[in-house]
């Protein structure tokens, strides 16, 4: 498994060298958008309105826009002192019960694995959670972010999942035309029923009875085009710098034949010859 990230967890006086490792991964199905005519791929290029000419990666910095068309820019200069400040620990802050998180909160989760020297270490804080019952609250910080983290066992190993702060959650009376509880009177035998079903539906979570059903039917499709030669292959690409270095010679040749005709002295008119006088003989 790919280690996207070494540190340490830092638990009072101990530090545990770990890694961390994606535990989830995005299976959705992506589509590229083609050209209609010709089915190339489409290519976005970046690109400056005001010099209207493309950029590279090089001709980038960031920019923090304070208000409309005013910015800040913020060099990797200016950000160093930060980062370094940070290091590359994740700080265990408060230990609590799992329960008193709302999944809301919850964003990305990642496996911990122990590096070479810190197998012992590791064990000892991961069966101390396992007996406490608590999961760690703790600070991280990934790629010049910093983020709230909570740390718990997950079956044999440690796992760590970034949360959101709570200026980040918005709050609920932002939610429009949601009946205030009590607010709208509700007929006993319709909730008997309800609770009903949903006795009827209870069972012990499994995992692996759900699947994306969307995903597999157009996995199937897109099988079965492939199957019927239903394919297509982009027109061959022409030579972008060999017609753009043609086109300029043309251009400075038509540039260069005007100035010639332009910078040409005029032409002089031959003097009129003068007629003999015929004389009488």
């Amino acid at each position: 498994m790919h280690t996207m990230w070494k540190g340490s967890i830092s638990f009072g006086l101990v530090n545990i060298p770990i890694k961390m490792h994606a535990a989830t991964e995005d299976k959705d199905i992506r589509f590229r958008n083609i050209h209609k005519e010709c089915k190339s791929p489409i290519k976005y290029e970046k690109v400056c309105p005001n010099c209207n000419k493309e950029i590279t990666q090089d001709d980038i910095v960031r920019g923090y826009e304070y208000e409309p068309g005013m910015f800040v820019i913020i060099s990797d200069e200016d950000l160093e002192p930060l980062r370094q400040s940070k290091g590359r620990a994740i700080e265990i802050l408060d230990f609590v019960k799992l329960e008193e998180i709302d999944p809301i909160y919850f964003i990305k989760t990642y496996y911990l694995s122990p590096q070479d020297t810190g197998e012992k270490a590791y064990n000892l804080l991961r069966e101390a959670m396992n007996q406490s019952g608590r999961i760690a609250i703790a600070k991280i910080t990934i790629r010049d972010k910093q983020s709230l983290a909570a740390v718990r066992v997950y079956q044999n190993l440690l796992l760590m999942e970034t949360i959101f702060y709570p200026d980040e959650v918005r709050d609920i009376a932002q939610v429009p035309n949601v009946p205030a509880s009590g607010t709208v009177e509700v007929d006993e035998k319709e909730l008997a029923m309800a609770n009903q079903l949903i006795e009827n539906l209870t069972t012990t979570f499994d995992p692996s009875k759900y699947t994306d059903e969307y995903r597999k039917e157009l996995m199937d499709l897109i099988n079965k085009k492939i199957e019927g030669d239903e394919t297509v292959q982009p027109e061959a690409a022409p030579q972008r710098n060999v017609i753009d270095l043609m086109q300029a010679l043309q251009e400075s040749l038509k540039e260069t034949e005007h100035l010639k005709k332009t910078d040409a002295p005029p032409k002089r008119k031959a003097p009129a010859r003068k007629k003999k006088k015929e004389t009488a003989g």
